[in-house]
């Protein structure tokens, strides 16, 4: 209660708290609210009342030591007042008193185990809420206070032992009832889970054979902070590549429901100011926040140390190794193949040259020869004919002179003077200077013409000499004759 500031020597009270907070002890201190700067106000908050009190005497100062500490008054201006300790006493005591409180807490959690009240040690985490309402009634029905204090006063103990008895089994009850609410409470049961022991452990190496062994119950373990209840599982050997990969998919967008009341510091009830309470929500938070972080990085270093050493990865990852090195190979392969034959190419296009011009040389040193074998036939048989006209010449049959004979050797080729001098052989006279005449022509039609031409004018051959033939010459041609 606040009464209004009067004479120095009257009792000054101002804002009390409960007194539930110091062990039913009233304490009078100032008003929790922070000093406020602000204009047609007067001054406030615990600094200002804290000095005041001392200006006026009202209060001790904290730095000096009480000597009479028996007596709660204290005298001011020869009057007995009673004595208000400053914010700062008041501060230390009540910090003091709560961090008490906060390790008394945190020791009450550490020994009450909910599951194993409600016989749920078992299965703790994975306990449904119809198994907890049974194991709860169950529990109600052979530990209520009522029930068992009945029992106790059939027995011949004592009254001090019997009353133990009953506070221990109504304490225990208590117990199983605060058990009970917390695991039936969504939130608060994933508190107490997310603060329950648990083996925080991470596997980082194994022989191949062991694989399953060793990172099979850490995956079981940390399956339990999944928000996706469907965790898959693990596998063996012979489980699918495709499978495998899902699983480790799954790991590595792992998502958490793990909570970190133990990393809030600062109890918001205990807030002085909304300024104050803010603060320590952005605190718990930042805290928060880097808990999770290393939560979340835990799990990714369990699935990376898996994904490194699970042998079904391990052999994926070899054969296609393999793959890859099958496929260079076939490259390097197939690129020496191309020069290879590339090479050879060169090579058969080299000998291909090579043999040609072995062949044109060949066919040029053979035409060569046939040339000259066909100059010296040709010359041969130029002076074959001119052996032959000789006779003609010298008698000069038929005008024929050593000019035709020339015009025939230069004109003619090897097989026409052949020819040709093949039919003057065995001819002799005007024969003869009829084939040279006629020259390659086939003279025999001619010939015959003409022989039977001077049949018909009566001139008759002998002896190579023309005469006429009078019987068959017309009279006035013998006549002339």
């Amino acid at each position: 209660m606040m009464q209004s500031l009067g004479l120095i020597n009257t009792v000054i009270k101002l804002l009390t708290y409960s007194d539930e907070l110091l062990e039913g002890k009233p304490l009078y201190v100032s008003s929790n609210s922070l000093p406020v700067k602000a204009f047609n106000r007067e001054p406030a908050g615990h600094a200002f009342h804290s000095a005041a009190l001392k200006l006026l005497g009202c209060a001790k100062d904290g730095k000096k030591e009480d000597t009479t500490s028996e007596s709660p008054k204290k005298v001011a201006n020869g009057k007995d007042v009673e004595d208000i300790p400053s914010y700062e006493t008041y501060k230390n005591s009540h910090s003091s008193s709560n961090s008490k409180g906060e390790k008394n807490k945190k020791s009450d959690k550490e020994q009450h185990d909910h599951y194993a009240l409600l016989g749920l040690g078992s299965l703790r985490y994975l306990a449904t809420e119809d198994q907890i309402r049974k194991s709860y009634r169950d529990a109600a029905l052979k530990l209520h206070p009522d029930k068992l204090a009945a029992a106790l006063l059939l027995t011949d103990e004592s009254e001090e032992t019997k009353e133990a008895k009953k506070e221990a089994i109504e304490s225990h009850f208590k117990l199983i009832q605060e058990a009970y609410e917390v695991l039936m409470d969504p939130a608060k049961r994933r508190i107490f889970d997310s603060t329950d022991e648990f083996d925080d452990k991470v596997p980082s190496d194994c022989a191949p054979k062991d694989f399953f062994k060793v990172f099979g119950p850490a995956f079981k373990r940390n399956a339990k902070w999944s928000v996706n209840p469907r965790v898959p599982d693990l596998g063996d050997e012979n489980t699918p590549v495709k499978e495998v990969d899902k699983y480790y998919n799954f790991w590595y967008a792992f998502k958490s429901w793990r909570e970190f009341p133990e990393e809030e510091e600062h109890v918001l009830e205990e807030a002085e100011s909304r300024e104050e309470k803010r603060w320590m929500e952005r605190e718990n938070a930042r805290k928060t926040q880097k808990a999770r972080k290393e939560e979340y990085a835990r799990i990714r270093t369990l699935v990376d140390n898996a994904y490194k050493k699970d042998p079904r990865i391990v052999k994926r990852k070899e054969e296609e190794k393999a793959k890859k090195q099958a496929k260079k190979d076939e490259k390097v392969n197939a690129k020496k193949k191309l020069e290879e034959e590339a090479a050879a190419a060169i090579e058969e296009e080299k000998r291909r040259k090579e043999e040609e011009a072995k062949l044109a040389a060949e066919a040029a040193q053979q035409q060569k020869k046939n040339k000259e074998k066909e100059k010296k036939l040709r010359t041969k048989e130029r002076s074959r004919l001119r052996t032959l006209s000789a006779p003609v010449l010298s008698q000069r049959l038929l005008g024929i002179s050593v000019a035709h004979v020339e015009d025939l050797c230069m004109s003619l080729n090897t097989e026409q003077l052949r020819k040709l001098c093949d039919k003057m052989e065995n001819k002799e006279g005007l024969k003869l200077a009829k084939v040279l005449k006629n020259g390659n022509n086939d003279g025999t039609e001619s010939e015959e013409e003409e022989e039977v031409g001077g049949k018909q004018n009566g001139h008759v051959e002998a002896n190579g000499f023309s005469k006429v033939d009078t019987a068959t010459q017309s009279p006035r041609a013998a006549a002339m004759v």
